[in-house]
């Protein structure tokens, strides 16, 4: 049997409004925690994954995390970042045309903003590669379950992810899979993924509101610009 890699598939950097990891620091948690592979899934913004990757090239894997008018997506192996606000099906196109994997972020927490109502994620089911069955911030474990079901019903694979805005939340959801290079790799390889799963307490969503304060109080430019 061939090494299994473990993939840390939804994080955040100070690129992202809610999060003060810098890139280096998320690059070095995940030596240290044995995490292999890392999507770097900023919010609208591939600019953390980029320098992320700039550091690592064999272990960081460039993500976004998109909102749009109807939900959260969440891709990997994007190559061109993708402007929020877009309808959910030209965002889809946009990825689809640079070879990208598409998730849905946690799309069945109502107590966040980029929770989609179920018309427009039975829309969207067809034309995405697979559903973040477990993110480890939800509040409630019911809001996983209903994405885990309706994977099983739409025949879709299923991401997980720790959603770590801050380091001590990084590997807190992660899968062991096959090595995989690129979006077919990785759907051939989630047919035999094995989940590491633990919630988050609910107030780990102090760490993203502190984050948001602190840069509206010392500024923290250096998240805007490029790598």
């Amino acid at each position: 049997m061939s090494e299994r890699l473990r993939v840390e598939f939804h994080c955040h950097t100070i690129y992202s409004k809610d999060s003060l990891t810098r890139p280096e620091q998320l690059v070095q948690a995940c030596r240290q925690k044995g995490i292999q592979r890392v999507v770097v899934t900023d919010h609208n913004n591939i600019s953390g994954g980029l320098r992320a990757q700039q550091i690592d090239p064999e272990r960081v894997i460039v993500g976004e995390e998109i909102m749009t008018r109807q939900g959260e997506l969440l891709a990997f192996f994007v190559q061109e970042e993708i402007p929020e606000d877009l309808d959910c099906m030209d965002a889809i196109r946009l990825l689809r045309e640079q070879q990208a994997f598409i998730s849905v972020s946690h799309p069945f927490d109502v107590l966040r903003g980029g929770h989609w109502e179920l018309e427009d994620l039975l829309k969207i089911a067809p034309l995405v590669d697979a559903i973040e069955v477990f993110n480890a911030r939800c509040y409630r474990a019911s809001f996983n379950r209903q994405a885990q079901d309706f994977a099983r019903q739409h025949d879709l694979a299923g991401t997980v992810g720790s959603d770590a805005h801050a380091l001590y939340e990084l590997g807190k959801a992660t899968l062991r899979l096959p090595a995989f290079e690129d979006a077919e790799g990785l759907k051939a390889a989630l047919k035999e993924a094995r989940a590491d799963l633990h919630l988050l307490p609910v107030w780990t969503h102090l760490s993203s509101r502190y984050a948001v304060l602190r840069k509206k109080l010392g500024g923290l430019d250096e998240y805007r610009s490029a790598p």
